[in-house]
């Protein structure tokens, strides 16, 4: 089913995108897109929408079990408390991405922004991957609980940018971070630290690289040829001390 989002305002949109979920459509094709909020919010079937243009800001927020494939760059705060399901971004991305998601994958091919995997939390089987091709800002990983992130440094439009900004995995207390060719351990934050992957972590990061190659036709040995590390939060209460200091 196709829709033509042009000119049309964000809630209509999303009425007409629900209408079509529950009419039964299993694939949606959103033509014209240009910077509509909210599509793909709560989402609970397993429905495939493809976006032609850049949507607005939450994307797949709440969603739960959806797939939306963006063909061009996409906004902030994609997969906003998401559940299950799956984002592919063949561009770049902005801030505050996988904020507080609980499951499901997302896949940006180039750049993100701020505070990417922030919260993100995982729960027994339910726990989210978020892979970001090209380069990271600020904040990458802060106050992560869960789940897993991966950073590769290699799709980046702007190769004279750091593959991650400043206070790398800030209040970090649970999941893991993977990073292809290492990390600026200056611009890491104190609670974190890097360690080498063991055989758990290699077998996990092949099966994530491989699923991500496959949206993006990439070969997956090119990219798992290169070292990756790991980090760690070093504590599971980063700033307990701080608000409830433990008794001597």
């Amino acid at each position: 089913m196709k829709i033509d989002a042009q000119g049309t305002y964000y809630r209509d949109l999303n009425v007409s995108i629900r209408e079509a979920v529950s009419a039964g459509a299993e694939i949606i094709e959103l033509d014209n897109v240009n910077g509509q909020y909210f599509i793909g919010d709560g989402i609970n079937r397993p429905v495939t929408i493809t976006i032609n243009g850049v949507p607005g800001n939450d994307l797949a927020a709440f969603m739960n079990g959806a797939t939306i494939v963006v063909k061009e760059n996409a906004q902030d705060n994609i997969g906003n408390t998401m559940n299950a399901g799956k984002v592919i971004v063949h561009g770049h991305a902005g801030d505050v991405l996988g904020y507080g998601m609980r499951g499901g994958r997302i896949h940006i091919r180039k750049d993100v922004g701020y505070r990417v995997g922030i919260h993100m939390k995982s729960y027994e089987e339910n726990k989210p991957v978020l892979i970001a091709g090209g380069n990271a800002g600020d904040f990458f990983g802060e106050y992560m609980a869960g789940g897993v992130l991966i950073l590769l440094g290699m799709f980046s439009d702007n190769t004279s940018k750091p593959k991650h900004g400043y206070l790398f995995g800030t209040g970090m207390h649970g999941g893991v971070i993977y990073v292809r060719g290492g990390v600026d351990e200056s611009r890491l934050a104190k609670e974190v630290g890097v360690f080498e992957l063991d055989g758990e972590d290699l077998r996990a990061l092949e099966g994530y690289i491989k699923e991500y190659c496959s949206d993006f036709n990439l070969d997956p040995a090119e990219i798992l040829k290169e070292r990756f590390v790991k980090v760690l939060p070093r504590s599971k209460r980063p700033y307990g001390n701080m608000y409830c200091p433990m008794p001597k």
